[in-house]
C-alpha cells in the first residue's frame, strides 16, 4: 500500500497535482453557484418590475398563412 502512495518516488508531484486540481474544481463549483444564485435574484427582480406593467392579456399565437403572389409560376390547385 505504501508503494502505492510513493508513486515510484512521484508521489510529491502526483499528490500535489491531485490537490491543485481538486481544489480548482472545488472553487469553480462554489464560484458557479454564487453566481447562479445572484443571476437568480436578478432575474427575480426584474420579473417583478415588468410583471406591473403588464395591463391586458396577451393574444393566443396563430399561424400566419403563406399566400403565393400572383405570377409566381405555380399553378393553383395542384
Amino acid at each position: 500500500m505504501t508503494d502505492f502512495f510513493a508513486m515510484g518516488g512521484y508521489a510529491a508531484y502526483v499528490w500535489s497535482a491531485f490537490g491543485i486540481a481538486l481544489v480548482l474544481l472545488v472553487g469553480l463549483f462554489v464560484q458557479s453557484r454564487h453566481a447562479a444564485g445572484r443571476r437568480e435574484r436578478d432575474l427575480a427582480e426584474l420579473r417583478l418590475q415588468i410583471r406591473p406593467q403588464r395591463t391586458r392579456a396577451a393574444k393566443p399565437m396563430r399561424p400566419r398563412r403563406e399566400v403565393e403572389p400572383a405570377g409566381s409560376g405555380i399553378p393553383e390547385g395542384g
